[in-house]
Parts: C-alpha cells; structure tokens; sequence
C-alpha cells in the first residue's frame, strides 16, 4: 500500500490544551488514521516548520483525505501538507519504465 508523510502545526488553543491536561498525540493520530482505513507507522514531534509528522500507509490517497478533514476541521492544527513517499524498489521500477517509455517523448526544444 502506498505511504504517506504528513505534517502538520499544532496551534495556540491546542499548545494551550496539551499544557493544561497532556495527552498522547501519537494514539490520537493512530485513532483517526484507523479510523480512516489506514495503518500509522510513527508519528514525531518535530521542530522547524512543522510541529509533528506522521508516516502512514493507506491504499490510495482519497482515502487519507477524510482523516485530514477531520483533524483540520478540529481546529487543533494547521499547515497540514502530504507527500506521496516511495520505496527504494518503487524508484528503481520506476527508473525501468522511465528506460522502456524515453523514446515516446519528443522533446520541445530539439
């Protein structure tokens, strides 16, 4: 099944939240990626741009996206972003096609 990489801000009111009454942000993230048909592989507490990321397995993009609504529509986060991340054997057979289908394409500027 295809992996995803999503990262994510927290904002004040749930910064504000954790101070107050500290949860488990990984088994939150767990709940909904379930939730959503998916299979979470880690979750990080990140610094820089983002606050977390989560590495997640679903069997197709649109079926990440509810997930996504829903924590979006809490108000808890923000700046959510996705990447479709591929294997190293994914790239490699990629790499082969791309070999197999070069002489289809005509170039623009040749």
């Amino acid at each position: 099944m295809p992996l995803f990489i999503i990262t994510g801000c927290y904002s004040a009111a749930a910064a504000k939240g954790m101070i107050a009454d500290p949860s488990d942000r990984e088994a939150a993230a767990r709940a909904i990626m379930e939730a959503a048909g998916g299979k979470q592989h880690s979750f990080y507490v990140t610094t820089g741009e983002t606050d977390w990321m989560v590495i997640a397995e679903f069997p197709d993009g649109v079926d990440l996206i509810p997930a996504l609504l829903v924590v979006g529509a809490s108000g808890a986060v923000s700046n959510i972003k996705t990447v479709r991340a591929y294997t190293g054997a994914e790239f490699k057979a990629a790499q082969e096609k791309a070999g197999k289908i070069a002489s289809a394409y005509k170039a623009p500027a040749k």
